[in-house]
């Protein structure tokens, strides 16, 4: 399992590359690339704020808790902090398994965590200034469903 904050831009595609490589006895990779939005030109820019050494701490505990939870061979996550501009990568997400239910599964359990519940601070900013982000009520029920 690797956790990786930073700051710069990252390629999907090589990621994903790397994270199946060598996989003898992986059924099944499952991935999750998060774009940032331009919301229709409303949004110039998200900003992600973290506290390295908590933030990918945090992360790393509920990603060992899906390698047990779906029985995962491995887990790679990387997500961007920093300003990011519209059509930048935010988040990759890498899940290995046996069969597909257990990759889809965790991928999809990972993501509602990092959406609505992983330390991080999102600020939109916007033609007209910024403004704070919170989850929002559906990606709370998403990562309800998981408790």
């Amino acid at each position: 399992m690797i956790v990786t904050l930073t700051d710069q831009p990252f390629e999907p595609g090589a990621l994903v590359t790397a994270f199946c490589a060598d996989r003898q006895e992986t059924g099944a990779v499952a991935t999750f690339v998060g774009l940032a939005r331009a919301e229709a030109g409303a949004a110039a820019a998200l900003e992600l704020e973290a506290y390295p050494g908590f933030t990918d701490a945090a992360i790393g505990e509920v990603a060992q808790a899906a390698i047990e939870r779906f029985k995962l061979h491995d887990v790679r996550i990387v997500h961007r902090i920093g300003r990011i501009a519209p059509g930048e990568a935010v988040v990759f997400v890498a899940t290995a398994a046996g069969h597909r239910r257990e990759a889809f599964e965790a991928c999809d359990f990972l993501m509602d965590y990092l959406k609505s519940r992983a330390p991080f601070w999102k600020k939109e900013h916007c033609p007209d200034g910024a403004r704070w982000i919170e989850p929002t009520d559906r990606d709370r029920t998403d990562a309800e469903r998981w408790d």
